[in-house]
């Protein structure tokens, strides 16, 4: 299984950016899927996670803008982030799981200024 993440850039306070992971390799269903982040000198943190079913759960610092979804014809996930903060900034994972197995993206870095 391989991750590719994108869409990730600098942008000011306030504005948005939607990121995208893609999975390939001969997979046929995806369990969960998640965005995890690591801003510079803290532990990764979940930021948004979906199922197969659907189901979405949050972070709490990124609860009411951001939003989780997933294609799951395309073996897409995305993840659009809305009213973006200085502390948003930090680069950005996906992660899959499949057949019981994490696979990691290698991220993507969003930059928020002030």
């Amino acid at each position: 299984v391989q991750l590719q993440a994108s869409g990730g850039g600098l942008v000011q306070a306030g504005g948005s950016l939607r990121l995208s992971c893609t999975a390939s390799g001969s997979i046929f269903s995806i369990d969960g899927m998640g965005w995890f982040r690591q801003a510079s000198g803290k532990q990764r943190e979940l930021v948004a996670g979906i199922r197969s079913d659907g189901s979405v759960n949050y972070g709490d610092s990124v609860k009411g803008r951001f939003t989780v979804s997933r294609d799951n014809t395309k073996k897409t996930m995305y993840l659009q982030m809305t009213s973006l903060k200085p502390e948003d900034t930090a680069v950005y994972y996906c992660r899959v799981d499949y057949r019981g197995m994490p696979y990691w993206g290698k991220g993507t870095l969003v930059t928020v200024s002030s």
